[in-house]
């Protein structure tokens, strides 16, 4: 029987139980480390030779060349076609409202011209090539495909290609057809950190990508940061997260349950409710112990909350919200009366759930906007997956005659202070 952590910010000692609560150790693991070292090693030197023998060993894909790797475009319409009308109607409408809510993040080319005709301006362009990690295998994770897949297709990325490891060749319907759906141009059934090698430096069968997204497991997160640099990243994401901010007046199991529902994904998952009310976190402690028993996943979900989960007496609602900015967390429910109006004291968070219909599993799926959030308290600084991480700016300038004598004086000046003398007769020469 699972006894959840209980906390309240009225006892001397919450500051150094909260802080142990919310700590988590990012350190990479030195084992998965130097494993995936020595594979991306490889992959750099002998490319499809490398990524074959790793396929071979990890997956037990009996493929004699590299091509035999890549899907072709009838196999994602086949499983398209195989889907009940259920399924096949619940992707859609879900990548519909997922476009619907990304096509606004479009950003756009700008410019302006000085008074002195000198031009300035952004110009914004795609990514020419996209890789996508997309865990498979017996896990089902078509959301993972639509939440990456579309932002990138809205901002106009020509060839995308994704990733998708199939254990003993045991292919998943679903994400195939949800690549379908979004436009996916290649797929490959590889995975792990052979599979980010291939995509990071590129072998004869599989271009090198300028930019990696996607979660995975910890060697797909070690090899994303070992290759970040030469190609660009996401993020590296962490265990899932969901703080909930209650008034005592959301029906218990409802809460319990948005619990669980972070907390079924990862024994490190952390799962946390905030509320002034004393009774109503006992009425969610006896939801949790009356519901949990019924759960596919009880045990990753009891592992979790004993682990990171907690309930969190408050002095009000004022100090919860100072406490989730603290915690920054990946999803944040608001499950008050005047949700709205509470929406401006938060200010680190990566999606941001307002309502006590608004639960954080609607997010995951098809409320619209992106599920691909800053973990680790990383939402202090960085933001959900959108159409902008794949779109690039350039600045233009275009500097008239009368501009270059203008701009050249205050180039000059500031040039000869930094001692940087052929910076300044650039800029003098052009003052002639």
């Amino acid at each position: 029987m699972i006894k959840l952590r209980r906390l309240s910010t009225a006892d001397r000692s919450f500051d150094r139980k909260f802080k142990s609560l919310a700590a988590f150790d990012t350190a990479l693991d030195t084992r998965v480390d130097k494993a995936v070292a020595k594979i991306l090693a490889e992959l750099r030197s002998r490319g499809d030779e490398a990524l074959l023998k790793y396929t071979r060993r990890f997956d037990k894909l009996k493929v004699k060349t590299a091509r035999e790797l890549e899907l072709p475009q009838q196999r994602l319409k086949q499983a398209l076609r195989a889907l009940s009308q259920a399924q096949c109607d619940a992707l859609q409408q879900a990548a519909e409202r997922i476009r619907s809510y990304h096509v606004k993040q479009i950003a756009q080319s700008w410019s302006y011209r000085d008074a002195d005709g000198t031009l300035l301006g952004q110009q914004v362009t795609p990514l020419e090539r996209v890789g996508m990690y997309v865990p498979g295998g017996k896990a089902a994770y078509p959301s993972t495909v639509l939440m990456n897949a579309i932002p990138a297709k809205l901002a106009g990325v020509p060839e995308l290609i994704m990733a998708v490891p199939t254990p003993n060749g045991e292919q998943n319907d679903l994400v195939l057809a949800s690549a379908a759906i979004c436009g996916v141009n290649r797929v490959y059934t590889i995975g792990g950190a052979q599979a980010i090698g291939a995509l990071a430096y590129g072998t004869k069968t599989i271009p090198q990508v300028d930019k990696i997204v996607g979660p995975g497991s910890a060697y797909v997160a070690a090899a994303k940061r070992r290759v970040f640099g030469l190609v660009g990243l996401d993020m590296i994401a962490g265990p899932s997260e969901i703080l909930v901010i209650c008034d005592g007046r959301t029906d218990p199991d409802w809460v319990a349950m948005d619990l669980f529902s972070q907390s079924e994904h990862d024994e490190m998952a952390q799962a946390i409710l905030l509320s002034p009310d004393a009774k109503f976190l006992d009425a969610v402690a006896a939801s949790v112990k009356r519901l949990l028993p019924s759960l596919s996943r009880k045990k990753v979900i009891h592992a979790s909350l004993k682990k990171r989960g907690a309930l969190i007496e408050v002095k009000d609602l004022e100090q919860a919200c100072a406490i989730a900015n603290h915690m920054a967390p990946e999803h944040l429910e608001l499950s008050v009366e005047n949700a709205e109006s509470w929406l401006a004291k938060i200010r680190n968070a990566g999606a941001i759930f307002i309502g006590r219909y608004s639960s954080e599993v609607l997010g995951d799926y098809c409320a619209g906007p992106n599920h691909v959030l800053p973990t680790s308290r990383s939402a202090r600084f960085s933001s959900p997956l959108g159409v902008y991480d794949f779109q690039k700016r350039s600045s233009v300038i275009g500097v008239s005659r009368q501009g270059a004598l203008k701009l050249g004086k205050i180039a000059v000046e500031l040039a000869m202070g930094e001692g940087l003398q052929a910076h300044a007769k650039s800029a003098l020469y052009r003052m002639k």
